[in-house]
């Protein structure tokens, strides 16, 4: 028996009735039937209806105060039963109260609306916010969510270590957080981007099998499903491992996670392994949502010896969707659309009965081109075949917005399910859109497929690295990589992108030096906590499954950070704003 509740909110049933018991909890409503008042009581794990028949118990008590109250509990008359809540059968009638804390009179919002308060009001009191069923289920279920993948790591045989927070800076991708040494003058620590670089050296360092749920810090742009600031991964790495390994753990893990907290259908296991290049042909994207049926056909070679000027030594492509009959309507927003992603129009052929072809571009094809194209894309009647063309460098991301486009216009994409992928084979270089020069596309630390061989002989755009990342519907939900383990390998792969071997030794110190002692072959992945509890809980947000999230401006508003510090805390660590 505890000093405020005997019971929680959630647990009183049938078999409790006529003892005397005392909850405690929050204020949500407060409801008066002509003398009788009744108050519903919530906690963390329910709600219970208390039923006041002395007005001088609700002396100082209001809408989220929190109250312990005692008395015995009785049957509700059954046109009463309440089936939307576990305590439904029952009440507490009401033989004391006591205030425990008192709430003030005007909320900033409802408490079970908060959701459709704007952000920075949720934000700046969400406290409040996370007394919402809703978003309070939210963060329970997180909290699950992260059991549940330890408990899948560990049964993998996998040892959870913790790695540093305060590291030094490294270039991997993101800005860094710098934080400012008191005891070395003018010397930094920075935040980990990620533990990359640690649990590598945890695979030198003699351990087969490493993970942690692992806080990351990159000073980026908010999106839906990014938070500005930190963000948690199940980062994990494992020794003597290939590519292959890591997809068993990987896809194994997240298909029963997913199966275990969701009732939606989940990708069986194996997951679809599909090449970045085909990736970007077939769905427009790295990133590609397969709950979308509609796939991207190249036609470029078709239109090769087609006189159409807006198709003339530009690469086309084409996607074909059953929606010949659909509204005039639904073409013009469709256009709208293009052009308001940068295409200058968006030509079409639509199918007619009797396999007619119908659209401007049907006069700049003979009836053998015609017949060639209804064979080639295996057109049926009523289905419209969609033409984006473009510079080599866009053409594929605006095809993919028209996929995505059409997949949502259409009602194609199938919310009853999640399905994952794995994009394998990423490029290892590109060439830089501000230099000009070559440069790392992913992860630098990953090995090149024909390793030392590759990077001697092959053109360096020609390249692919052991680079793989996991997507579920369209969400990129990790990346990974086999680690390049070899000094040589890491020297040469780095002088390629420009860095010089005095670079690599002064940028990784740790890691080049470890290298050179013995390193194991090694690779892992980390999928992102954030996205995989947004996902699971559908939300459109990844700030509705973090407990205090930051703004997309990343402030944040309750605790009113970033925020000023005195003369003397910049004095200690020997920094002067200007």
């Amino acid at each position: 028996m505890s000093k405020y509740r005997t019971f929680n909110c959630g647990e009183l049933r049938r078999g409790n009735i006529d003892q005397t018991v005392k909850l405690a909890g929050w204020v949500d409503t407060v409801r008066d039937h002509g003398g009788v008042i009744f108050v519903d009581l919530r906690d963390h794990y329910g709600v219970t209806q208390v039923v006041v028949n002395d007005e001088t118990m609700l002396k100082a008590m209001n809408r989220e105060c929190v109250i312990s109250v005692s008395g015995k509990l009785r049957l509700r008359d059954e046109e009463t039963f309440n089936p939307k809540i576990a305590t439904g059968e029952v009440e507490l009638v009401a033989q004391s109260v006591e205030i425990l804390g008192s709430a003030v009179n005007q909320l900033p919002f409802e408490i079970r609306e908060s959701q459709e308060t704007r952000e920075d009001v949720r934000l700046k009191y969400r406290f409040l916010d996370l007394r919402n069923p809703a978003v309070h289920k939210n963060i329970i279920t997180r909290s699950e969510i992260i059991k549940f993948l330890r408990k899948k790591m560990e049964d993998y045989g996998f040892l959870e270590i913790q790695t540093p927070i305060l590291t030094s800076s490294s270039p991997e991708g993101a800005r860094d957080y710098l934080v400012p040494s008191r005891k070395h003058h003018g010397m930094f620590y920075a935040l980990p981007q990620a533990p990359q670089i640690f649990k590598q050296l945890l695979m030198v360092s003699g351990f087969d099998k490493y993970f942690q749920i692992a806080p990351c810090f990159r000073d980026e742009d908010a999106r839906a499903d990014r938070s500005p600031g930190e963000f948690y991964q199940l980062d994990f790495e494992m020794a003597f491992a290939t590519q292959e390994d890591v997809f068993e753990v990987a896809e194994n893990v997240l298909h029963d996670t997913f199966a275990e907290f969701s009732n939606k259908k989940v990708s069986s296991v194996p997951f679809k392994r599909i090449p970045f290049a085909e990736s970007m042909m077939k769905y427009g994207t790295d990133k590609p949502d397969l709950r979308n049926p509609l796939l991207i056909e190249n036609l470029s070679a078709f239109f090769a010896d087609v006189d159409f000027a807006p198709f003339k030594n530009k690469p086309v492509r084409g996607i074909v969707a059953a929606c010949a009959n659909s509204s005039k309507s639904f073409f013009e927003k469709m256009l709208a659309f293009a052009t308001e992603i940068g295409m200058q129009g968006l030509g079409y052929i639509s199918v007619l009965s009797g396999m007619e072809l119908k659209g401007p571009i049907v006069k700049f094809l003979s009836p053998e081109k015609q017949n060639d194209l209804i064979k080639k894309l295996g057109l049926k009647e009523n289905d419209t075949l969609f033409f984006i063309s473009d510079a080599p460098k866009f053409v594929d991301k605006l095809a993919g917005q028209i996929r995505s486009e059409l997949g949502v216009r259409l009602g194609l994409i199938d919310e009853g399910s999640f399905e994952m992928c794995f994009i394998t084979d990423f490029p290892m270089y590109g060439i830089s859109e501000e230099t000009g020069k070559v440069e790392f596309t992913h992860n630098p630390f990953s090995m090149p497929q024909g390793e030392m061989d590759a990077l001697l002989n092959e053109n360096p755009l020609d390249i692919k690295a052991y680079q793989y990342d996991i997507v579920c519907n369209g969400v990129e939900l990790s990346s990974g990589a086999v680690r390049n383990h070899r000094p040589d390998i890491m020297v040469k792969a780095f002088e390629i992108a420009g860095y010089s071997k005095d670079v690599v030794e002064a940028k990784f110190p740790a890691l080049f030096n470890a290298f050179h002692y013995g390193a194991p072959p090694h690779a892992g992945i980390a999928p992102g906590v954030d996205r995989i509890v947004m996902l699971i809980t559908e939300q459109d947000s990844i700030r509705e499954v973090i407990a205090f999230p930051m703004n997309s401006n990343a402030q944040d508003l309750l605790m009113g950070a970033p925020g000023g510090v005195t003369e003397g805390q910049l004095r200690e660590v020997h920094i002067k704003v200007r």
